[in-house]
């Protein structure tokens, strides 16, 4: 007789349980993606991957409904202007449909930007209306919450169901003891069985080092996926598992317990389904007739979920620093912005005299290197800013920049700089260094607006990260809350009055050091002022002298033919207008496929000026990599106004120009790489045959 068979025969009180909800079962959050653009389509992708959810791509709406018949979705991504079937038309059959109904749909639209697109969108069932072209980290932003709205609604579902598992198995369980006296052990082991759904684990082991398990509950299956006897027949198996960074604090506490008659302790465990899971583990010593400890009873809880919760905790605490630094964002380059097209709007529709023209474009170059400035001090909170680092003596930086701090505080406040009497030397960009002091004394100077001491101190220490070089600025101010410390470090933070800080400063602080491998410490409190330590990695090598940069006393072009590679078309043709400007002739290209073929040509090339970040799935760094394979000797430089962790240390083996830049930087940049001493630009035989395997394998990337 089959299983099913056998059940069916049963009395009803006595069918097999139904199995209760997996909850490990993973939430899979999947974002729809509908527009008939390819490149558009490409754009949202990159712009959610690293979501790290799955993204599905329609070219139709057609198509959607198609997929919507069979899938679900999170999230659904609609663009308004398709050809057949509209956006507007989807989402009518989107929405009547019960299934979808309710699944959030976000338009993306280029064209209808007006008030009633808007309210007509809005009335065909969209949660929101994005405009194109789409700025990627608000995309990213709003998709994130559509998508943790789902899971989160999943899981509640899931444990709504497992809350109604439970609860079914209790009335089950009660209508089974009603039952005949026979039936009295089947219903007290189904409640044993329901107690091991508890994630409680009671132990007891010995006392002695290994420390081996004498008893385990079943219930340990449940959390691990090993059965009890596992643990107790290998008295070694336990502790094999554990999380190596973790092991030795595991033992140490427990190895504790014979001195201090307890112990708590919380690791990660490596389970049966190749998860590491957080355990919280807690004993004490059991004495024995005689008084003498003899055994450790413990119990073990799974406490992954409570941490989970603390990282949502997290989570919610980061978005909200999220939208405080989208607002600031959004403040300052509108500001700028104001000033930018103002003054573009004034040239434009008004004959003015020379004196006033001259004023307006100054006002421009203003207000773009103010948000130059700003999109630097935002990738330095990031640590995705490119860096310069030299191996300096951090005491003659420091001595040779303290008159401009000295100007900066004021004469209110007193300068105390303390220099270690040992050479300090430290690999760190410099401008960096120096704009961290400068921001922490102008921090300083504000904390103490009737007068203070502001000191600069020097000395090396070595603690578990090795040898550091620390630099501590302090002052006698006014101190931070504890709830002030705790967002001292977040873009756009400020207490100070509106229009009197940017909130940047320290963020600027903290993201140089973190990304130079350093860490920043901060002891402070109301009326007991703040000091501030820069704890940077120590270096062996000898120190350089810095200097800075002198500007190029002119503009100086030359003759030599160069190719631009760059995607963003604006951007190529100002660029290439500078290049023609300068003298320089230029061959353009928008992709790394289109410069390869350039490339693997005969044309004449001196130079390879390519952007990093392309689409294609070739970056300007790889595309100057293999360009390198195919004219050993051909100068790169490289350009970027934003790059990845990883492209940030990519680029150091090549010059780079940051954008925006100018024609001065540019001419100055190029006429440094060019002037570069033997240099190879024609491709010899041998050199194709050494290139071929590389070149192969790039050039089908690229198309």
């Amino acid at each position: 007789m089959t299983r099913a068979a056998k059940a069916s025969s049963l009395p009803s009180w006595r069918a097999e349980p139904p199995a209760p909800p997996d909850l490990d079962r993973p939430i899979i959050a999947r974002i729809l993606i509908v527009d008939d653009d390819e490149r558009n389509a490409f754009a949202a992708v990159q712009a959610l991957e690293e979501l790290g959810h799955e993204l599905v791509t329609a070219k139709s709406g057609e198509e959607a409904l198609k997929r919507l018949l069979t899938e679900e979705f999170a999230v659904i991504l609609l663009d308004l202007h398709m050809p057949g079937m509209d956006g507007y038309e989807t989402a009518e059959f989107i929405r009547s449909r019960k299934r979808t109904a309710r699944t959030p749909i976000v338009f993306l639209t280029a064209i209808f930007r007006d008030e009633a697109h808007v309210f007509q969108a809005y009335s065909a069932g969209a949660v929101d209306v994005v405009f194109k072209p789409v700025d990627p980290f608000i995309l990213k932003s709003k998709v994130q919450v559509l998508v943790d709205l789902y899971m989160r609604t999943e899981e509640v579902k899931l444990q709504a169901a497992y809350q109604q598992w439970l609860l079914d198995e209790h009335d089950r369980v009660k209508a089974e003891k009603a039952q005949a006296e026979r039936a009295l052990r089947i219903t007290e082991a189904r409640q044993e069985a329901i107690l091991k759904t508890l994630p409680i684990v009671i132990h007891s082991r010995r006392i002695e080092p290994p420390f081996a398990p004498l008893f385990v509950s079943d219930a340990v299956e449940d959390i691990t996926g090993f059965p009890a006897s596992r643990f107790v027949d290998d008295p070694t198996f336990g502790s094999s598992r554990i999380h190596p960074d973790d092991l030795q604090m595991v033992v140490d506490r427990v190895s504790n317990t014979a001195r201090i008659g307890h112990y708590s302790v919380e690791f990660r465990w490596l389970c049966a389904d190749g998860q590491y899971r957080i355990l919280q583990d807690q004993g004490v010593l059991a004495p024995s007739e005689d008084g003498e400890a003899r055994e450790i009873f413990g119990v073990i809880l799974d406490a992954t979920d409570r941490k989970q919760l603390e990282e949502q905790l997290a989570q919610a605490r980061k978005m909200e620093a999220v939208g405080q630094l989208t607002g600031g964002v959004a403040h300052d380059f509108n500001n700028l912005l104001t000033v930018v097209l103002g003054n573009i709007d004034m040239l434009g529709r008004k004959t003015e005299d020379e004196a006033r023209r001259a004023r307006r474009i100054d006002a421009i170059r203003q207000a773009t290197e103010r948000g130059r400035d700003l999109t630097r001090q935002l990738l330095a909170f990031s640590r995705r800013q490119h860096l310069s680092p030299v191996s300096l003596d951090v005491n003659a930086l420091i001595a040779d920049f303290t008159p401009l701090i000295r100007q900066a505080v004021g004469e209110a406040v007193t300068l105390e700089v303390k220099l270690a009497d040992q050479s300090l030397c430290a690999h760190v960009d410099p401008t960096q260094l120096e704009t961290a002091l400068l921001n922490l004394a102008v921090n300083s100077r504000d904390a103490m607006p009737n007068g203070g001491v502001l000191s600069i101190t020097t000395s090396g220490e070595t603690d578990a990260g090795g040898d550091r070089v620390v630099i501590e600025v302090g002052d006698t101010g006014v101190g931070m809350s504890a709830e002030v410390r705790e967002r001292v470090f977040e873009p756009f933070f400020t207490t100070k009055e509106v229009g009197k800080g940017s909130g940047l400063g320290l963020s600027q602080v903290y993201g140089f050091v973190r990304q130079s491998e350093g860490e920043v410490r901060l002891d402070t409190a109301p009326d007991q002022g703040t000091r501030f330590q820069l704890r940077l990695p120590a270096s062996d090598a000898p120190a350089e002298v810095v200097r800075a940069e002198e500007p190029p006393p002119e503009v100086q072009g030359g003759t030599e033919r160069i190719l631009l590679v760059e995607d963003d078309p604006t951007v190529l043709a100002l660029t290439l207008d500078m290049l023609i400007g300068l003298g320089y002739a230029a061959t353009t290209a928008t992709h790394a496929a289109e410069a390869l073929e350039i490339i693997r040509s005969d044309a004449p090339i001196d130079l390879l000026f390519t952007d990093v970040v392309m689409p294609g799935g070739i970056s300007g760094v790889e595309l100057a990599r293999t360009a390198r394979g195919l004219r050993p000797g051909l100068p790169v430089l490289l350009t970027s106004g934003f790059m990845g962790e990883g492209a940030v240390l990519e680029t150091a083996e090549f010059p780079l120009l940051d954008k925006p830049y100018e024609t001065a930087a540019l001419a100055a940049k190029l006429r440094k790489v060019l002037d570069r001493p033997a240099r190879r630009t024609r491709r010899s035989p041998e050199a194709k045959a050494r290139a071929k395997a590389d070149e192969t394998s790039t050039i089908a990337a690229a198309e």
